[in-house]
């Protein structure tokens, strides 16, 4: 482990990050999966709905390798990471300036976990996650790798070396996030399967969780209830798990199974999971019952999310299913408002901006749907011809998404 870290950085940085991790998104910075509260709503941004290679497109650079991970976006800074070579053992880690597109600096470290992965997947999978002041990227070879803002390394930990056994042969995908001063990361398989919460300032574990031994391809979300502490939800096969991310203490559980690829979605104080369909938990640090479970409100079969994560937006959750087939449907009942089909297959969770949510499928096509009114309408259709697998990231007025080639600046 290599720890470059200094006293005061200690000191200032959970103070930054326990305030960028908890405040909603409204076109500022966007630093991990999903945005800073993980919920992929940037609610007063504007994005195009119509761009091509004319028009809204402000910027296209070439990427090496291959990349599924989305982009993150941290002041003037645009990072994304890459892997490269035959067996993929290159890790990239790249930043971009924001304005021109213009490459900043990029980092390369060999890998020191297992880098097979499925042919659709690659070894830059998760997407990297930042405090405010560092970068924090994650492999699916189980390397997790901090740098400061201008790309000099921290520490590295390569969580290999210290469980050995601990690989899925499809890849990892699993997103780490920030909450306060602690980075949650999820290593989830059928063999050495856990989930750890790693001191931002020097890469040491405070703690490891033993998890489900399947595996798993769900990112953790952060679930914070007023001026209480945030909680981390980790999601696997066996359900839910509410964790104190800073001693690991599980608050409470939620045993009744859920998606292993789907992420859930916190909606105020309720939690969507993908679970039997989708399932609407309310959301309590401690629940009173004996059991320790939270409250079922609601389950609907018929809501059932496909690869896609779903995403709320002013009181709708919004799910598309296997079949292409985009559902609205209340936050509080679970009833079915609206149905719309776009092109799929997807793989990326949808986006929102504004009035605007915004899909890409895995041919490249991008659908921006108006769900503004009493039914979805589509708006605009898209194609960067290429293959789309990341979930993009907004700030400002500007998205910006990636393929194995190329990361896109899309704005007026």
């Amino acid at each position: 482990m290599i720890n470059l870290q200094n006293a005061f950085a200690r000191r200032i940085v959970p103070l930054i990050a326990a305030f960028v991790s908890s405040t909603c998104l409204t076109g500022a910075d966007w630093l991990q999966f999903r945005g800073n509260d993980v919920s992929g709503v940037s609610a007063l941004s504007e994005i195009p709905a119509t761009w091509s290679d004319t028009e809204n497109i402000a910027w296209k650079i070439d990427l090496p390798g291959r990349g599924l991970s989305g982009a993150i976006v941290i002041g003037d800074q645009v990072v994304v990471t890459a892997s490269s070579d035959f067996r993929q053992d290159r890790l990239h880690v790249l930043s971009f300036d924001r304005e021109s597109g213009k490459k900043n600096w990029e980092r390369q470290f060999w890998a020191t976990g297992r880098t097979m992965t499925h042919p659709k997947m690659c070894v830059a999978t998760p997407t990297p996650a930042s405090d405010g002041q560092h970068i924090f990227a994650f492999f699916s070879s189980n390397d997790v790798i901090c740098l400061d803002l201008a790309g000099n390394l921290q520490w590295l930990r390569g969580l290999t070396h210290d469980f050995p056994n601990a690989s899925n042969s499809l890849g990892m995908a699993s997103s780490p996030i920030v909450i306060g001063d602690t980075l949650i990361v999820q290593v989830e398989n059928d063999a050495e399967s856990f989930a750890t919460g790693l001191d931002t300032a020097n890469g040491k574990a405070r703690w490891k969780k033993v998890r489900p031994k399947k595996a798993n391809w769900t990112s953790p979300t952060l679930w914070q209830h007023g001026d209480s502490k945030p909680v981390a939800l980790l999601q696997s096969s066996a359900g839910i798990e509410a964790v104190d991310s800073v001693s690991g203490e599980t608050l409470w559980k939620f045993g009744n199974g859920a998606s292993t690829i789907p992420s859930s979605v916190v909606a105020a104080d309720s939690l969507l999971v993908p679970s039997n369909g989708l399932t609407a938990l309310r959301l309590s640090e401690k629940p009173t019952d004996d059991a320790k479970s939270p409250e079922v409100l609601w389950n609907d079969n018929r809501l059932g999310p496909g690869t896609s994560s779903p995403i709320v937006v002013d009181g709708k959750v919004f799910v598309i299913n296997r079949a292409g087939v985009l559902q609205a449907a209340d936050v509080t009942t679970g009833s079915i408002l609206w149905k719309v089909r776009l092109k799929g297959p997807f793989s990326a969770t949808p986006v929102a901006a504004g009035k605007h949510l915004i899909f890409f499928n895995e041919e490249g096509g991008a659908q921006v749907v108006d769900i503004s009114g009493a039914e979805g309408e589509i708006v605009g259709e898209n194609s960067v011809g290429e293959t789309i697998l990341s979930t993009p990231a907004i700030s400002d007025n500007e998205m910006f998404v990636r393929s194995d080639g190329h990361l896109w600046k899309i704005a007026k």
